[in-house]
């Protein structure tokens, strides 16, 4: 990361170097800081978007305007220009929110999203999933995945303090807010089954999170679980992603409040209105955008 800042102008180099310090946490505002790998898949999307401005004369960011934060976003459609608008509108509140500029650019900017819902998952196949789990771990993470559609994320940062067996309930905690899962009878005798299984397999490990495995269980700085997840679903044809969506789609067909969607998946009501639209276009045609 620094070689590219390097290779960059001084000033917008220094109001990038404010950004990613505001991202760590490091800021004004005190909050959980994102990764730097996080940082660079965000430097992904944003590097080409530089380099157009950079050709445009633009020396600072500050020079950005609200038609600029358009056309790049023109640029792209669907998942990529959602990624674009995204990343914009990180980088431009956090200069304004350290101080930086005074103007946010990208204040006011509805991105339209994807208006269609992915492609459902064939009834046989969703039925084979659970049939290639093959322990209690892998069985725990298709549940939740696969019923609350969790994401990989969520279920990296579980604590074993978010699962109350007793209340039947899981806490996920999401920045910002905190969803509050159900346990059903299946959920229920997965997780128990998966903690009785971590306890066997390492009995005096101080890692707090509910997902681990033989290298997180005896690291010491109580990292969270890596790409396991994805793993997991490689022998069912299906990825993670998909059989999450599918699980929303599945219940926007079955209900035509966005209300239904936002409390059992804890989604936002942008997400909620568009898998709604998609499954109902007849009853949502004439409402206001």
């Amino acid at each position: 990361m620094e070689a590219e800042l390097a290779a960059l102008p001084a000033t917008i180099a220094q109001e990038l170097s404010v950004w990613i310090k505001a991202v760590r946490g490091e800021g004004k505002w005190e909050h959980t800081g994102r990764t730097y790998r996080s940082i660079a898949r965000y430097w992904h999307v944003l590097d080409p978007i530089l380099k157009g401005w950079l050709a445009d004369g633009i020396e600072s960011l500050r020079e950005i305007t609200h038609d600029d934060v358009k056309r790049a976003i023109a640029t792209r459609k669907g998942t990529p220009a959602r990624s674009i608008h995204i990343v914009l509108r990180n980088v431009f509140r956090a200069l304004r929110q350290e101080g930086v500029i005074f103007r946010d650019p990208t204040r006011g900017l509805v991105f339209a999203g994807i208006n269609k819902t992915p492609p459902s998952v064939p009834s046989d196949r969703l039925a084979s999933v659970f049939s290639h789990a093959q322990n209690d771990f892998q069985r725990f993470v298709m549940v939740l995945v696969c019923v609350h559609a969790l994401s990989g994320t969520d279920m990296r940062h579980l604590l074993l303090t978010d699962l109350d067996l007793s209340r039947e309930r899981l806490i996920v905690r999401r920045p910002g807010k905190r969803h509050v899962v159900y346990l059903d009878e299946l959920t229920y005798r997965c997780a128990s089954a998966w903690l009785r299984e971590r306890h066997r397999r390492w009995p005096v490990t101080t890692n707090p999170h509910v997902f681990i495995n033989r290298w997180t269980a005896v690291d010491t700085t109580h990292s969270p679980i890596g790409t396991t997840f994805t793993a997991i679903f490689r022998p069912t044809g299906l990825t993670m992603p998909t059989l999450r969506q599918d699980r929303i789609r599945d219940e926007a067909f079955e209900v035509h409040d966005p209300l239904h969607l936002m409390r059992p998946f804890g989604i936002s009501s942008q997400t909620a209105m568009r898998y709604i639209t998609a499954a109902h276009p007849e009853r949502t045609a004439k409402l206001p955008r």
